[in-house]
């Protein structure tokens, strides 16, 4: 059952399209993520949705609950993470979680959000003393202290270290498992790959594509990057490459002194067959690896860019 349905979006600032066209549905339960360029219409999209800002066209419902009748009823199913700006530097953990709190009829005990963003025993200290990790912790304990059903957070792990971007990681999963619906921004493809039950790329204000990541990586390409490099001059890659551009299964390749980069759409065949080649010509092949498509290389094939500045 969809919990969110955008239709139609559209917004722009002066001369400037924010957004073009933007329409999608969130299931309740899913982790869905929105990922895109920068200035691709993400963060405006994410603001209309929280009716943070107004957009200019299109329509946003919460199950039937709209911004413009029913904003009331909405702020108590949505949970916004909070920019660190908005937390009390000179309170503690608790103190803010109690304060967040008292603006809401029915809310989670404190003790029990810190539990879940793992901060009881840095609940009496001061915020401003807490580390990156723990003050974007104590954001998503914000974002849920009113128990919401849906819970906004963008871009949550930039700026963390790799611990911290996975102590994260493990909160998102663990609302999941409360069945709770969460909506995510990232610049993290990795981050995306593997929390999200369905991944919504955006450029230029619109939807470019929208899908599981399995099956957006499973649509761009059956092909597989398969690198080698040979032990000894460069003529074990030359004939090599020469060998393997005769097989069927490989659809193009490069070598650069003795390593040897194909592309197959079989390619433990094209290693079966290439490792005769080599076995019978008496080369060595000191390092093989077999390279899978990436939600990386969807978001490139799709926007035709790397992350812009």
């Amino acid at each position: 059952m969809a919990v969110l349905e955008v239709q139609h979006l559209r917004k722009s600032f002066g001369t400037v399209q924010a957004v073009e066209d933007i329409s999608f549905s969130v299931e309740a339960g899913e982790i869905f993520t929105i990922i895109g360029p920068n200035g691709a219409g993400k963060t405006t999209t994410l603001e209309m949705i929280e009716g943070l800002i107004t957009p200019d066209a299109g329509h946003i419902s919460f199950g039937g609950l709209n911004w413009g009748k029913h904003a009331d009823a909405i702020r108590m199913k949505i949970g916004v993470q909070p920019q660190s700006s908005a937390m009390f530097d000179l309170l503690t953990p608790e103190e803010n979680l109690d304060l967040f709190a008292s603006f809401y009829p029915k809310s989670r005990p404190t003790e029990q959000i810190l539990r879940m963003v793992n901060l009881t025993d840095h609940r009496k200290k001061k915020v401003k003393s807490l580390s990156g990790g723990q003050r974007q912790r104590l954001a998503i304990g914000l974002a849920m202290i009113s128990d919401p059903d849906i819970i906004f957070l963008d871009e949550p792990t930039t700026g963390l270290d790799p611990q911290a971007r996975r102590n994260i990681w493990d909160i998102v999963l663990a609302l999941k498992d409360l069945g709770k619906t969460t909506i995510l921004t990232t610049h993290y493809m990795e981050e995306a790959e593997k929390l999200s039950d369905r991944v919504c790329i955006v450029d230029q204000g619109r939807v470019v594509t929208l899908d599981t990541p399995a099956a957006l990586i499973g649509r761009l390409t059956k092909e597989r990057e398969v690198r080698l490099a040979f032990t000894g001059d460069n003529g074990a890659a030359a004939e090599a490459e020469q060998f393997v551009r005769d097989l069927g299964s490989v659809t193009r390749t490069e070598r650069e002194g003795a390593a040897l980069r194909l592309w197959s759409v079989q390619p433990e065949d094209t290693l079966y067959s290439l490792f005769g080649f080599t076995k019978e010509r008496g080369y060595q092949v000191e390092q093989v690896s077999i390279r899978e498509m990436s939600l990386e290389d969807v978001f490139i094939a799709f926007t035709g860019k790397e992350w812009r500045d």
